[in-house]
């Protein structure tokens, strides 16, 4: 899972959580564990659900963001990363309803619409999309991971696994996963964060490794290297058009994250005189 907040564009911040789908728990935040990542097999794009321990990491991620402003939420396509992404909202203190946006033909956008200004404002609008789903692995998708290395030799799988631009067979390359990751962020996520909203991602650990390579610069080598821990959220700061790393929330209490900019103090201010109503009211 990602998760980055940002500031107004007059110098304020705002904030961004990356998040893995739920493996242990989310990558900025990626999902939790899910069924094939208990077989160790390879899943890529295969659309697989969370196990128990996975749906127990993204309630534990909930809890790390919990006291954090939402404003919009983004996740894959694949149900492992929906499952994180809402399950994670169940502990949040806004208490606000995950609303899923709907634009996959005209009648699908009319149908979905929310007409009640008042109800707008207590849902989070959640928007899905292909571009963040995990690197499709082809050939090697539902596999076992170990007998592939076995039948393949592990210095070939481990090629495809790690290198930048090597495709497994009838698959993507990191390269290819990061041009469409990369690409829907800059289009559609970045223009969020300058509007001066606060974003959470919930996506996987090749297409948030992706983001991560843009957002702190990395080299290819230094990408393959960056390893990811599912259903663990990684904070960052959106300041004058830079991404700060703050790293992961360690709970919903941690002062630091607030201190950070007056926006954020501003928001833990109200969050404490209300504590049982919606800070963002």
């Amino acid at each position: 899972m990602f998760y980055s907040h940002v500031e107004s564009i007059e110098g304020s911040s705002n904030c961004l959580l990356l998040a893995q789908e739920c493996l242990h728990l989310s990558n900025n935040r990626e999902h939790g564990e899910s069924m094939w990542n208990e077989k160790n097999l390879f899943t890529g794009c295969v659309d697989v659900p969370l196990t128990s321990k996975g749906v127990e990491e993204a309630i534990e991620a909930g809890k790390r963001i919990s006291n954090l402003p939402l404003d919009i939420i983004y996740m894959s396509a694949l149900i492992r990363s929906q499952m994180t992404a809402m399950l994670a909202l169940t502990e949040h203190r806004c208490l606000k309803v995950p609303i899923i946006i709907h634009k996959e033909t005209e009648q699908a956008r009319i149908w979905s619409q929310i007409y009640s200004d008042g109800t707008k404002k207590e849902s989070i609008p959640v928007v899905k999309a292909w571009q963040l789903n995990e690197r499709m692995y082809g050939e090697l998708q539902g596999f076992n991971k170990q007998e592939t290395a076995e039948r393949y030799g592990k210095e070939q799988v481990h090629k495809w696994r790690r290198s930048y631009n090597v495709q497994p067979p009838n698959g993507e390359s990191l390269e290819m996963c990061l041009g469409r990751a990369v690409s829907f962020f800059k289009d559609n996520i970045e223009p969020q964060l300058l509007r001066g909203r606060h974003v959470m991602v919930v996506a996987h650990a090749n297409s948030l490794r992706s983001i991560i390579m843009y957002l702190d610069k990395l080299t290819p080598q230094e990408v393959i290297n960056l390893e990811l821990s599912t259903g663990v959220p990684m904070l960052y700061i959106y300041k004058d058009q830079n991404f700060i790393r703050r790293g992961s929330p360690v709970g919903s209490s941690e002062a630091g994250v607030y201190a950070y900019t007056e926006s954020l103090a501003l928001y833990r201010q109200k969050l404490e005189a209300t504590p049982n109503e919606d800070p963002h009211a």
